[in-house]
């Protein structure tokens, strides 16, 4: 690929199952907020999101993080189990 300037990753970083992450992040989004409201307007959509992305991080447990929250392991700079 050297022709189309195409560089490619030799640490691991920018790996196509980097991209699995986001992906369910946005999938959880879109079928428990996006979906669930008529969002009007851009400051509409900000505080639905805003408010999920919220729930998201500070209350809603995750079966990934053994039952804890995100916010709960950036804060206690602890990794997954």
């Amino acid at each position: 690929m050297l022709g189309a300037g195409v560089a490619f990753s030799m640490d691991g970083r920018g790996r196509f199952l980097d991209n699995i992450f986001i992906e369910r992040l946005w999938r959880s989004l879109k079928y428990e907020a996006v979906c669930l409201h008529e969002l009007r307007d851009g400051v509409e959509a900000g505080r639905i999101i805003g408010t999920w992305m919220d729930f998201y991080n500070e209350i809603r447990p995750h079966s990934a993080l053994s039952g804890r929250t995100p916010g709960e392991m950036y804060r206690n700079g602890a990794r997954a189990a």
